[in-house]
């Protein structure tokens, strides 16, 4: 009876080694020789529950990035809508932005004022394109004497200065993607004249332009003259060629102190013409 009691005691022993040989070996057979404990700590590693855990922060932090760039931003002075969109990082640049906003903004894009709210509807892109060149590098210098007022009655806009930035350089600060005008690098407080005789279309603040005057010439061109410091003129007072309309300065979006002159067909942004030839067609001598 002894002998036969331990080959009883040895039948189990050996039908578990071989099981647990077969089960390191099967998934099939180790799977019964599995204890409650070990199979509960073993599913979260592998479990579809266990992966769809994980996966919630991610996709919760996705929403967030996405709610923090639907947002609005609040017009500084100085900005303009090139600079918002490259620095907001704004999917489709100022265009979109534009689009966007073009209830506050209203129907020129350059005239967006401190203040305003903006929606920022895109999503976040690759950083912004590297940093535009400065509107006004050229260095200024003295040319020959001209005559302060041509003998069809037009005029330069400042006397003695060469043209610094010139018409249609293309660039990302500007909202059209190229220069509306040309630029006179001077000193804040220099004399700024009418081109020729008109009315004044308007004298006030224009947004990224800063302090700007319009006027309507004689032959239904319109001059317009940026980032004044001063205004000398008022809305419907007419002026004739020479006279003064304003000083120069740096207010609106600038790198530093100059007049933006433009030459248009209507007072509004967008409607611009090459001012240089438009002078010289008036008998003006211009670089």
């Amino acid at each position: 009876m002894p002998a036969k009691g331990k080959h009883r005691r040895l039948k189990p022993r050996r039908l578990l080694r071989s099981m647990a040989v077969v089960g390191t070996g099967g998934a099939a057979l180790a799977l019964p020789l599995l204890g409650a404990t070990d199979a509960h700590a073993a599913a979260p590693a592998a479990s579809v529950s266990g992966k769809a855990v994980s996966a919630a922060p991610v996709a919760a932090k996705k929403a967030a990035v996405k709610v923090a760039v639907v947002s609005t931003y609040t017009v500084k002075p100085g900005d303009c809508l090139s600079r918002i969109a490259a620095d907001q990082h704004v999917a489709g640049g100022w265009k979109k932005l534009y689009q966007d906003n073009r209830a506050v903004i209203g129907s020129d894009p350059s005239l967006i004022r401190p203040g305003q709210k903006l929606t920022l509807g895109g999503t976040a892109v690759a950083a912004a394109s590297s940093a535009a060149t400065s509107q006004t590098s050229a260095t200024t210098k003295t040319t020959a004497p001209k005559t302060a007022t041509a003998a069809t009655g037009y005029t330069l806009p400042v006397q003695g200065v060469a043209i610094g930035t010139r018409y249609r350089v293309a660039g990302s600060m500007w909202s059209s993607g190229y220069h509306t005008g040309i630029d006179f690098a001077v000193p804040t407080g220099t004399s700024l004249k009418a081109v020729g005789a008109g009315t004044v279309a308007s004298a006030g603040w224009g947004g990224a332009y800063g302090n700007q005057v319009v006027v309507r010439l004689a032959d239904g061109y319109y001059a317009q003259y940026a980032h004044l410091s001063k205004l000398s003129v008022s809305a419907g007072q007419t002026v004739t060629a020479g006279q003064q309309v304003g000083l120069s300065g740096a207010t609106g979006n600038v790198t530093g102190p100059h007049l933006h002159f433009e030459i248009r067909t209507t007072p509004n942004y967008g409607s611009d013409v090459d001012p240089v030839a438009y002078l010289r067609s008036h008998g003006v001598s211009i670089g």
